[in-house]
């Protein structure tokens, strides 16, 4: 994976070093990472997968 990738912390992450979720975006790929521990494999999706994933979140609120 490219160390070249702009991570963002998901703007539901407290900032009391909880549940941190941080996430890169790439042309095909969707980076997912554990940003208390950013030395583990990030998850990686299709863009069509992120969407589905990110619209089955919104309707299940």
């Amino acid at each position: 994976m490219s160390t070249d990738l702009n991570w963002f912390k998901s703007s539901y992450s407290g900032s009391q070093g909880g549940d941190c979720v941080e996430v890169a975006t790439s042309p095909r790929t969707i980076h997912i990472r554990d940003s208390k521990d950013t030395t583990r494999p990030a998850l990686t999706l299709s863009p069509t997968t992120w969407s589905a994933f990110v619209a089955a979140y919104r309707n299940d609120r």
